[in-house]
């Protein structure tokens, strides 16, 4: 029903910004939960952040809290996920999900874009 797409990965050095973009489909995006999620090989999926229809409702992981910032723009079909201060430990194929609850667990999500590379190396 909703296909995602995401953009924006590449290579950026150690402490520099990366902004991806998850652009969906349809219209009906809007009334969808997104999260951000990210795997690197050997390691299960990881929570990132999401987001509610509710733009106002945004959660965290640990791991990029004060770092990483998600938004979105309805209009647009497309949800935002700004990176700052990247770390080595960043370098995962980040993916963008949709679901009508908003949660950590990637089960959660029925709907997934393909993924972005973010590598941050020097």
């Amino acid at each position: 029903q909703v296909r995602l797409v995401e953009s924006g990965g590449g290579l950026v050095q150690p402490g520099g910004s990366l902004s991806l973009s998850c652009t969906a489909s349809e219209r009906t995006f809007s009334t969808y939960a997104v999260g951000w999620f990210r795997q690197s090989p050997g390691k299960e999926r990881e929570f990132v952040v999401n987001i509610s229809w509710n733009p106002d409702n945004r959660y965290y992981a640990d791991s990029v809290k004060g770092r990483f910032t998600i938004s979105r723009d309805n209009a647009k079909l497309t949800v935002y996920l700004q990176m700052n201060n990247l770390k080595p430990e960043d370098t995962a194929v980040y993916y963008c999900a949709a679901g009508r609850a908003l949660g950590a667990d990637p089960r959660m999500y029925p709907y997934w874009g393909q993924g972005t590379q973010v590598t941050v190396s020097s």
